[in-house]
């Protein structure tokens, strides 16, 4: 937006963009859009248009597009591991091919619960977002029927970590090969390395999805 107008003036960013949300939410009636205006509103802080930006979202909705080929919509209890802002369970929820329980979504970083809670209140307890790392999580007792990591790349053993999870526990993995990124200590060449990274007992979905900076590798499967 050219906010030097004068139909703009007195008006900053923020205002600009809770009114374009709110006016888009108004038009396509969409909880998720919804969501995301009340995010502007409530957190001006909170990182949004990276959440939500092209890529971001491509890369979920290509995740929920094949969880659905692969899996089904059915799922009692899904885990979201480095969730940050809930945008893949806002999604999952907003999708009329999904019946899903609940969902919780995992972060280490404290700050990104209520940004995440504001986005899917409207799923009400259905979501909880908790601060909690990922390797302090017990797998078996919480016994979700679908673990999400889209951030393999950060975590530098995958296999140290899958091991955390009971035999033929369901999970989605992302990748990339993003190496140039100082925050990815562990990307991987390409979607044949990701396999063998991973090493998953049954394979239900591999594939690759290019961006201009980088490719995304996903695989769905049993541990």
């Amino acid at each position: 937006m050219d906010v030097t107008q004068p139909r703009n003036a007195g008006m900053d960013w923020h205002e600009q963009a809770l009114d374009l949300t709110r006016g888009i939410a108004a038009y396509v009636n969409c909880p998720l859009v919804a969501g995301l205006a009340r995010v502007v509103a409530k957190h001006p802080e909170a990182d949004i248009a990276n959440a939500f930006n092209h890529k971001q979202v491509a890369c979920k909705m290509w995740a929920r597009d094949r969880l659905f080929e692969s899996c089904g919509g059915r799922f009692e209890r899904i885990w979201v591991l480095g969730g940050w802002y809930g945008v893949l369970p806002a999604m999952l929820f907003n999708d009329a091919r999904f019946d899903i329980a609940a969902v919780d979504s995992f972060d280490i970083d404290p700050e990104v619960a209520p940004v995440a809670r504001t986005l899917n209140r409207d799923a009400g307890d259905r979501f909880r977002a908790l601060t909690a790392d990922m390797y302090a999580l017990d797998y078996a007792a919480g016994r979700p029927d679908l673990t999400v990591n889209t951030s393999c790349e950060h975590i530098a053993d995958l296999r140290a970590w899958l091991a955390l999870l009971p035999p033929g526990a369901t999970v989605l993995l992302q990748s990339n090969d993003y190496f140039s990124e100082p925050t990815h200590i562990n990307c991987v060449a390409s979607l044949a390395a990701f396999e063998a990274m991973a090493a998953l007992r049954d394979v239900r979905f591999s594939g690759e999805l290019p961006t201009k900076n980088y490719t995304r590798f996903m695989l769905i499967g049993t541990v």
